[in-house]
């Protein structure tokens, strides 16, 4: 069995993470709070809207990705992302399986066994990276890193486990859409497989047409996809 099989049939996919669901905000002090736990939660939101707002700036964008499951099995490819909720991961074109979203729904297709999966968008720790407004912002919390360089926000909603959690990673790069670039993001899924993606040779406002997000469904043809 290849990686990018094994990955998948371990359930380490990280389209089945599960929703990340609405309303976890951030935690408020109560009428105790001291100025320092004021000042503190201003810089909190103050770097949370500098991550939605670097998010929210890519237009389009092409990456590199190396994705990893706990046992350290890797599968590489391109990862292209395209506002709204477009994104489309090729593992190259000899790979059985595609994960694409056309910005409504993800679709995981295994054209070796013509099966599709799918997720409403919200259904998937993607959500984070594809809505950030909803996600980052209302369900997301500062994790220290030791660095002012390197931004690192956990979310989740803790009362719904069962969705699933994300850790999306940001260093600050002045040539980056709102000056902070995505290296790399966690995700864990319910039955604790972790999925790691770190991006390379990242290419932003790129040409990218609609056709990147649409696929052969194999269960109407025999046909593999070129």
């Amino acid at each position: 069995m290849n990686t990018i099989k094994h990955i998948r049939r371990t359930g380490i996919a990280f389209t089945a993470a599960g929703a990340i669901a609405l309303g976890f905000g951030l935690p408020l002090g109560g009428p105790a709070a001291d100025l320092t736990s004021a000042a503190s939660a201003q810089t909190t939101s103050a770097d949370l809207d500098r991550a939605v707002s670097a998010l929210r700036a890519i237009s389009t964008m092409r990456a590199d990705f190396t994705q990893t499951d706990r046992a350290g099995n890797a599968a590489r490819g391109t990862m292209t992302l395209k506002r709204p909720g477009k994104i489309r991961f090729d593992y190259g074109r000899d790979a059985d399986l595609l994960v694409v979203s056309n910005g409504r729904s993800l679709y995981m297709i295994d054209y070796e066994v013509n099966q599709v999966e799918r997720w409403p968008i919200r259904n998937s720790p993607l959500g984070a990276l594809l809505d950030p407004d909803r996600d980052v912002r209302q369900f997301g919390t500062l994790v220290p890193t030791g660095s002012p360089e390197v931004l690192s926000i956990f979310v989740s909603d803790p009362s719904k486990p069962e969705f699933g959690e994300i850790n999306l990673i940001f260093v600050r790069n002045p040539n980056a859409p709102g000056g902070l670039q995505l290296t790399h993001w966690v995700a864990l899924d319910a039955q604790n497989h972790r999925t790691t993606v770190r991006l390379s040779n990242h290419r932003y406002g790129i040409a990218v047409p609609e056709s990147t997000f649409q696929f052969r469904d194999p269960r109407r043809s025999s046909r593999r996809p070129r």
